[in-house]
């Protein structure tokens, strides 16, 4: 298969070095310093216990060519409509199109613009570029999840079993989607309030988070979503990270980089609002980093 990688950050960077590993045909898609840096010495993996570099051709969108059996965007949920016109020249009916960008209406923006196959996913992973050229991996969360078109979901799957990516493929992929939104929706609003990491949050505030998860849970169940079961799972998981571990949407707002507010906070208190759900504390916090949010 020929697979594109949109965007070599911490997740897209994690992910297409593992792929580079196998016998497919891989090209990465990055710009700036640290495409140069990749172009130049390979893309260089720092995990708890070991680091290694992988060399693999790393171009800017703009030099795609070919057509790609499927392309894995990894970019940002506000860059992905860009990111997608910039590829849709290499792209036709049968290609396979994923997004692991945070949100859960990723895959609704790929139908509605192209006519390929999509597929819904998410990812878990604590990872982020630390410089140019390398990306940090925390922790030993990783799980990709995705699924949708039959077919399609079993090609993806064998291709991430192949480079050694841990992989699930459910019944019920919209639900699954919301499981991993109803974390990082909550914690990614509250590391950014709070300007502290997902450990100190949840051991701080943790009265504020079960309130807020049970906020994201409600909106979540008023468009046919049970998730409820998740709430007390999500503190679990933030008590047992590690104490200096923080969400992306944390990291750009401390670094004064476009963030993620609208599709993890806002879009919160908007749906709440479609559908008649009350959602206070999301919206005292949505309204409060709304002055430092970069569009």
């Amino acid at each position: 298969m020929r697979i594109a990688v949109v965007g070599l950050g911490g997740v897209g960077g994690y992910i297409c070095a593992h792929l580079a590993k196998t016998q497919h045909e891989i090209v990465g898609f990055a710009r700036g310093e640290h495409l140069r840096a990749i172009q130049t010495q390979g893309l260089e993996i720092v995990e708890d216990e070991l680091s290694w570099n992988v060399k693999f051709d790393a171009r800017e969108l703009e030099e795609a060519d070919g057509i790609f059996d499927c392309v894995l965007f990894c970019v940002k949920s506000y860059d992905l409509e860009e990111a997608y016109e910039k590829i849709a020249p290499c792209i036709n009916k049968k290609t396979i199109l994923l997004s692991f960008a945070n949100g859960v209406s990723n895959g609704d923006t790929l139908r509605r613009l192209s006519g390929s196959i999509v597929l819904d996913g998410c990812v878990y992973i604590l990872s982020h570029q630390e410089k140019a050229g390398l990306i940090r991996k925390k922790g030993k969360v990783f799980a990709t999840i995705f699924g949708g078109e039959t077919n399609a979901a079993a090609k993806l799957k064998e291709l991430f079993d192949a480079a050694g990516l841990r992989n699930k493929v459910p019944e019920d992929i919209k639900k699954e989607i919301w499981k991993k939104y109803i974390f990082i929706s909550a914690f990614a609003t509250m590391t950014s309030y709070y300007d502290a990491s997902i450990r100190c949050v949840y051991e701080q505030y943790t009265d504020e988070a079960k309130a807020l998860l049970l906020e994201i849970a409600s909106v979540a169940n008023a468009v046919g979503v049970d998730i409820f079961d998740e709430v007390q799972k999500a503190l679990e998981i933030a008590s047992a990270l590690p104490q200096d571990a923080s969400t992306s949407m944390h990291l750009d707002f401390q670094n004064h980089k476009r963030d993620e507010l609208e599709s993890l906070s806002g879009y919160i208190v908007n749906k709440g609002k479609e559908n008649g759900v009350q959602t206070p504390l999301m919206q005292k916090m949505y309204e409060a980093l709304l002055p430092r949010h970069v569009v």
